[in-house]
């Protein structure tokens, strides 16, 4: 990671961190991933972009292997995913060979547009509904 890249993961980071995701933790129209803290086992709400295809939902982390909840992910692939205000359970893969470019192009919308802007090592997430 260049040392640019690495300047713009810390301010958008921390930005996330301490103003967007507070607020939108608050909503309950925004789409949120949950996943189990990898250290500390609780349960930690991020807010995400993408959408629904099936009983899949896709979406493409900015910041790849470097965000938090990508790297619980790793450690516990069992989320949940609020859609529309509902809460769903799933199964989270990584996919890291998959077309980020093309992946946001499919995905649209104004967080596809964000991810482009603001990501430093996007990666292609995606998660399988579990039915019911």
């Amino acid at each position: 990671m260049t040392q640019r890249d690495s300047l713009k993961f810390r301010f958008v980071h921390a930005v996330q961190r301490r103003m967007v995701n507070p607020v939108a933790r608050r909503s309950n129209r925004l789409i949120m991933v949950e996943t189990t803290g990898r250290k500390s086992g609780l349960p930690r709400q991020t807010p995400i972009g993408g959408r629904r295809e099936g009983n899949s939902f896709w979406l493409v982390s900015e910041h790849g292997y470097r965000s938090d909840y990508v790297r619980n992910i790793q450690a516990c692939p069992t989320v949940r995913v609020r859609l529309n205000g509902r809460w769903h359970s799933g199964e989270a893969i990584l996919l890291p060979e998959d077309d980020t470019t093309a992946r946001l192009s499919q995905l649209g919308g104004i967080n596809s547009v964000a991810v482009r802007a603001a990501g430093t090592g996007r990666l292609t997430i995606r998660i399988d509904l579990d039915a019911g």
